[in-house]
């Protein structure tokens, strides 16, 4: 699917190549979708499988800890791991996302913005890390109001878990990108992504 055109939340897909391409006029942002495996089980029954993580923006929707990227932060990926180590604090550190973590690329219908979406997968013990430094990043209480992890199980009564949690205000393709990862890193179960 990369570099396919699709329009996914009013914004249009791009290739990397091409999103690069679009010139001086245009801000680039990078997103990235933390994870990890979770051997865990709520409730001593249900298989957690994975935690994966998403934030609580400043303006109630939920979103991938990034952000605007500048020229001279040197690239992309230099970009983003500055934005994840403001957002995440120095437990970001530990880790770097790089070119061969990227997913997507999506440019905005209205302002010149374009939006590159990466994964990572880490250590539960790195992941957990993050999620305790966090409330201490240089950005927490301010551009970010606090993690949350996803749910990516659905309860017996086929509402509760990622079904109701899907229900969230979103920034722009935040819940689109995320439908997709879990779904292309086969994260759910085949068939349990909604929508699909």
């Amino acid at each position: 699917m990369r570099g396919e055109r699709t329009t996914m939340a009013g914004v249009r897909k791009l290739a990397l190549e091409e999103a690069l391409a679009l010139g001086p006029n245009w801000r680039h942002a990078c997103h990235a979708l933390l994870y990890a495996p979770d051997p865990g089980l709520l409730f001593r029954r249900i298989p957690l499988r994975y935690a994966v993580l998403m934030q609580m923006r400043f303006d109630g929707r939920l979103g991938f800890p990034g952000g605007f990227t500048e020229l001279q932060d040197g690239s992309l990926e230099d970009g983003l791991n500055r934005e994840l180590i403001e957002e995440l604090g120095e437990a970001a550190g530990a880790f770097r996302v790089e070119r061969a973590n990227y997913r997507s690329s999506h440019a905005a219908s209205g302002p010149r913005v374009v939006a590159h979406f990466y994964a990572k997968c880490l250590t539960l013990e790195q992941l957990t890390a993050v999620e305790k430094g966090a409330p201490f990043a240089k950005d927490h209480g301010l551009e970010v109001l606090g993690l949350v992890r996803v749910p990516l199980y659905t309860l017996r009564d086929g509402v509760g878990g990622l079904p109701t949690f899907l229900e969230n205000a979103f920034i722009g393709a935040a819940r689109e990108q995320l439908l997709e990862a879990l779904k292309d890193l086969g994260l759910v179960e085949p068939g349990s992504v909604p929508g699909t």
